[in-house]
């Protein structure tokens, strides 16, 4: 069976410049992606999809791949993850490389472990999920979520608001890290979450969305806690 891992990082990064590349906690942060890839010893290839020469050279100097630049079509805005790996996919077919499994692993996700890699393939390959994630509890109940309208604070659900929380399903939302998935099916329906995913739950403190400079400074606090 032959594994590949990709790397989407594109250089147009606009709430954080040169976000994929930029120092976290002494190395940029795609190095954490690429390191964790290569010491899980899962993958028979790690790819980087990059459009940018600079985020190029810093991935092969940690030891990824980049076969090829990212096309104009797969490095705007507009282009979303799976349409990335459509590319990545044929143009590995083009040179007559193909693989069963996959790995969308983000390029600024230093909480992953070689452990979560290595128990979401487990998942993947031992009950035919489409693809399986890592997901983090919401820290409360959803169903209890508010709104403003007209300068009003309302309940979404106002039949919620004396249910004990205990009562209400536990509801978890997507970590942000990687994607394993079966790449027959994939490219069946192009997406990457459908009605046939597994997931491995991790807590709080592994994850951690870095969206802006805020999100950033967390994000090596949590680290720094963690390696201690």
């Amino acid at each position: 069976m032959k594994n590949l891992a990709i790397i989407p990082a594109r250089g147009g990064s606009k709430r954080i410049p040169r976000k994929n590349i930029k120092s976290f906690s002494g190395k940029p942060i795609i190095a954490y992606s690429i390191d964790v890839a290569l010491k899980s010893e899962l993958f028979d290839e790690i790819m980087v999809s990059t459009d940018d020469i600079e985020i190029a050279e810093t991935a092969k100097k940690y030891g990824a791949k980049v076969p090829f630049l990212r096309s104009p079509e797969t490095s705007d805005d507009f282009a979303g993850t799976s349409d990335v790996i459509v590319e990545v996919l044929q143009e590995y077919k083009k040179k007559g490389t193909e693989f069963e499994i996959a790995c969308c692993i983000y390029p600024a996700a230093p909480f992953i472990t070689i452990e979560t890699l290595q128990k979401a393939y487990n998942i993947l390959t031992e009950n035919s999920f489409d693809s399986v994630f890592p997901v983090c509890a919401f820290s409360y109940p959803i169903q209890r979520a508010l709104k403003i309208e007209n300068r009003k604070t309302l309940m979404i659900n106002p039949e919620n608001l004396n249910k004990r929380s205990q009562d209400l399903i536990k509801t978890y939302h997507d970590a942000g890290q990687f994607y394993w998935f079966n790449v027959e099916k994939f490219l069946q329906k192009k997406i990457i979450m459908t009605d046939n995913c597994g997931s491995i739950v991790l807590n709080e403190l592994q994850v951690q969305d870095i969206d802006n400079e805020t999100d950033w400074k967390l994000a090596e606090l949590k680290y720094k806690l963690i390696k201690q």
